[in-house]
């Protein structure tokens, strides 16, 4: 004979599960959808990362006094149009201007094979079509003198006369025979050109013009190689004159932050 309350447990056990099912379809549909959000939001993210605006680091002194070592900034990635990750691929945008100041991708640096096309941020101070040289440390676009101003002027000068094998690229890019002069033999640091600068192309230097590794070493950089402009720097700190322990928690530039590029 089956005990009553034998039967009374079954059933107990049965409505149980039965009133549990509703509390475990909510959780697993709470948890798609918490899923769905985090899967969202990092896409979202990724987007805007690849296609808008990125942060950017800047290692070295090159561009004294506009950018700092140890500045962090945000950089428009949409102005010259974003580049689309895995192609050769940029979508429609803006070209930059003289006197932009540009994060691309450098041409093939012959000398450096761990990291031959680095991430790097100068100036474009020429543009297609433009005549460039450089005279006793002087820079001139189609005749015009380009003088910088009075902070990057205050820049460590070195030896102008200092001559580089990578320079040899600029003789294939020279003109003979203009009203600007022809070539010195051998291009030097203040010494350089006329060259003529060609289409879909851009020519860029660092503000501090001595301690600067750039067009004159690997030369132009073609449009595509462009990544974005600077808008502001979002954070800083004395990263390289520093003599305090976590200095990017203990000497924050406070004053650069929210400082815009020009």
């Amino acid at each position: 004979m089956k005990s009553k309350s034998s039967g009374t447990g079954k059933g107990s056990v049965a409505a149980l599960r039965s009133a549990n099912k509703p509390a475990r379809r909510r959780a697993r549909g709470n948890g798609v959808e918490n899923a769905k959000a985090i899967i969202g939001t990092l896409a979202i993210f990724l987007l805007i990362r690849t296609f808008v605006i990125e942060a950017f680091r800047i290692p070295s002194g090159s561009m004294i006094p506009t950018l700092l070592v140890g500045d962090w900034l945000f950089v428009n990635k949409l102005v010259y149009g974003a580049h689309v990750p895995g192609t050769d691929i940029n979508l429609p945008g803006g070209d930059p201007k003289r006197g932009d100041v540009v994060v691309f991708i450098s041409p093939r640096q012959a000398d450096q094979p761990l990291d031959p096309t680095p991430i790097l941020v100068k100036r474009c101070v020429a543009v297609a079509g433009d005549t460039i040289l450089m005279k006793n440390g002087m820079l001139f676009v189609n005749g015009v003198e380009q003088r910088q101003g009075f902070a990057a002027s205050q820049n460590v000068k070195g030896d102008g006369s200092f001559s580089h094998n990578l320079f040899i690229w600029q003789k294939k890019f020279e003109l003979h025979g203009t009203r600007f002069g022809d070539p010195a033999k051998e291009p030097t640091l203040d010494n350089w050109g006329p060259m003529l600068v060609p289409a879909e192309q851009y020519f860029m230097l660092g503000d501090n013009r001595y301690d600067s590794k750039d067009g004159r070493y690997w030369g132009f950089v073609p449009r595509q190689n462009l990544r974005g402009r600077p808008v502001f720097v979002y954070y800083s700190y004395r990263a390289d004159e520093s003599d305090r322990a976590l200095p990017f928690l203990t000497d924050i530039r406070w004053h650069r932050i929210g400082t815009r590029i020009k």
